[in-house]
């Protein structure tokens, strides 16, 4: 039996994993190094992101490579390994004629945990995860923020080393998504649990993680910290009050300047200038002339979304 390495190593490691289902291949020579903090694992729908989970919790048997996690080698010791994961799956799996606070204590004494732990962890998972006025309802009430917040919960009760919530945010509104990402990034922040965290809108992770993996076709695309996908262009983000009529007025009487100009939603998105041109002045200037309320110059950094753009250069 291999032995956990803990924080002293990758809390996952892979090693050209690959994965084929037929002639399809789901992951192709896969390395990848997961360390502490909240990891957010992004690509499209088919990316690989559930076959990935599903390889680390020993659901599926990879065609070739080495996966570990805690140390634990998942070709030897996948028994090992589903003892201090926890586990978010992204469908509805909740069983409707059971209230919250049962199954999470079922879970509990199904990871091993004495009856009266369980149900005094199910009741602190049950509220950090907002369902405490809710848990004794049954769950097949619930509406779909509830559930993701039940599953949440159970892959959380019995003190898991990492948690892999699988697309948590799936049929959410935008408020609920906002509050389930926060919860999973005080999971990793506040209470130091290891997460790979799993979403196919590139928006979302940057937001949260410490680190993203990004997949493309089943193939590693990017594994940098986030701060690495954010940097500063050196371009610069202009908006003014008004729509896009007030916005492109602007960036017309910029471009003479020397300034490349193109839209970007509300905003106007101003290329990297010379050295010596003092575009600040330049966009205050323009605005006064035009009568143009300027309500905000912010840098204009790199975002996720980018990396695809790109073909993002791979740095492991």
């Amino acid at each position: 039996m291999a032995e956990v390495t803990g924080t002293e190593g990758p809390v996952i490691e892979t090693g050209a994993l690959t994965m084929r289902f037929g002639e399809v291949e789901a992951l192709t020579a896969l390395d990848i190094s997961v360390g502490e903090g909240v990891t957010g694992l992004v690509g499209a729908n088919g990316a690989g992101k559930s076959t990935l989970i599903k390889i680390l919790l020993g659901l599926l048997e990879p065609t070739n490579g080495t996966a570990s996690v805690l140390g634990f080698d998942i070709a030897r010791d996948s028994a090992e390994i589903r003892r201090p994961v926890g586990y978010m799956p992204e469908h509805d799996c909740l069983p409707p004629d059971v209230s919250a606070s049962d199954f999470v204590v079922h879970m509990g004494r199904m990871s091993g945990l004495p009856a009266t732990v369980a149900r005094e962890r199910a009741a602190d998972i049950l509220r950090h995860v907002g369902l405490d006025e809710e848990r004794y309802r049954q769950m097949g009430g619930y509406s779909t923020g509830m559930k993701q917040r039940a599953k949440l919960a159970q892959a959380l009760v019995h003190d898991p080393r990492p948690v892999f919530p699988d697309e948590p945010t799936n049929g959410l509104d935008p408020a609920a998504r906002v509050d389930m990402l926060h919860l999973v990034q005080r999971i990793g922040r506040d209470f130091g649990i290891a997460v790979l965290v799993t979403s196919h809108l590139l928006g979302e992770l940057e937001k949260v993680s410490d680190h993203v993996i990004v997949l493309d076709g089943g193939r590693l695309l990017r594994s940098s910290a986030t701060a690495d996908f954010t940097q500063h262009t050196g371009g610069l983000l202009v908006e003014v009050l008004g729509g896009e009529t007030e916005r492109d007025r602007l960036g017309e009487r910029l471009a003479p300047a020397g300034l490349t100009c193109r839209p970007r939603g509300a905003m106007i998105a101003i290329d990297p200038p010379e050295p010596d041109v003092a575009v600040h002045d330049l966009v205050r200037d323009a605005a006064a002339d035009l009568g143009l309320g300027l309500v905000r110059i912010q840098p204009d950094r790199a975002h996720l979304e980018d990396v695809f753009l790109t073909g993002g250069a791979v740095h492991v």
